[in-house]
């Protein structure tokens, strides 16, 4: 091969990984209300919900506190920023909910989709099902 071809054939490859980099992140469920895939506590409606939106802002309900954060997307890979977060008057054990699941959303560090799941994978596994409301 001449070092011209063996330009191109580098370029193409480098175009065709960027091309599927992007594809891969395009395929995160953005602007969709996820719910973690978990039934309600006793005397609870409420699950933990998750939106991540295309500029990276995240709508984050725990168990009991509700707020923004910052989510990173590329590739495979996921990186959550939980911001101030508003408590709404809850009981012990949905505190102590929180308390596991804050650090466990702040660890996580891969994402993928399982049918139709999101998996958010780090030292613990989380994952979320579309809204049906």
């Amino acid at each position: 091969m001449t070092m011209l071809t063996r330009w191109f054939v580098g370029l193409g490859i480098a175009l065709l990984l960027t091309s599927m980099s992007a594809a891969l992140a395009a395929d995160f469920p953005f602007e969709r209300e996820l719910q973690m895939d978990v039934k309600p506590m006793p005397g609870s409606k409420r699950v933990p919900m998750l939106e991540v939106l295309p500029d990276g802002r995240a709508i984050i309900d725990l168990w009991c506190k509700s707020g923004d954060g910052r989510a990173e997307v590329e590739d495979d890979t996921i990186k959550i920023r939980l911001g101030p977060m508003r408590e709404e008057g809850c009981t012990p054990e949905r505190l102590a909910r929180d308390e596991e699941l804050a650090p466990a959303l702040e660890a996580v560090t891969e994402w993928r989709i399982e049918d139709d799941v999101l998996v958010l994978v780090g030292p613990t596994e989380l994952r979320y099902v579309g809204s049906l409301h």
